[in-house]
């Protein structure tokens, strides 16, 4: 423990009453997280979205680091084609994520089942409270871990350029077969 202006240690107890810093500064997120969730019919875990972007934000620096461990001269800007590549793949890969039936095993410790959901997707409600209930909301909305995917893909071209433009393309080329067999499929449909 440190000692404060006042020569009181942060941390320990005061004996006027008041408590601690620490203690006081808790009781007032505690306060504003009760009142924020009355505003929102309490299915916001702020202590679970705040542990998230702790985790996204300590990835980002650790790679970050590794960027500047391995003294990797950062792009000035994307190239058209990297930028176009890399958008197209981070939508199939947060479909993927969070729609696919086939990846619904890594989700269903925080969600529950809720049928189809357009061609080849899935539904799923997120379910349990607090960090449960925000990895779900992750792992469920496309827009949400988009930002994890991009994340990913664009030090993976600083990093990896080559194996991430590899992937990427896969991914890319399963975004225009899914268009093709959609469009197969509606003009099946206006010929029957």
């Amino acid at each position: 423990m440190t000692a404060g202006a006042t020569g009181h240690r942060v941390g320990m107890d005061r004996s006027d009453g008041r408590g601690t810093v620490l203690d006081r500064a808790k009781e007032r997120l505690e306060a504003e997280e009760a009142a924020y969730r009355a505003e929102t019919d309490g299915d916001r875990p702020l202590g679970g979205y705040l542990l998230l972007l702790g985790i996204y934000g300590s990835l980002v620096g650790l790679l970050s680091a590794i960027v500047r461990w391995r003294r990797v001269p950062l792009p000035e800007r994307l190239e058209a084609r990297d930028l176009a590549l890399v958008t197209v793949a981070t939508h199939k890969v947060a479909r993927i994520v969070t729609k696919d039936p086939v990846t619904s095993p890594f989700r269903a410790a925080f969600t529950r089942f809720g049928g189809p959901s357009g061609d080849g997707e899935i539904h799923e409600d997120v379910r349990g409270s607090g960090l449960r209930h925000a990895v779900g909301e992750l792992l469920t909305c496309p827009f949400c871990i988009g930002q994890w995917i991009a994340t990913a893909f664009v030090f993976g071209l600083v990093l990896a350029p080559r194996f991430t433009r590899l992937a990427a393309s896969t991914f890319a080329m399963l975004t225009g077969s899914d268009l093709l067999q959609l469009a197969y499929a509606r003009a099946q449909q206006m010929l029957d």
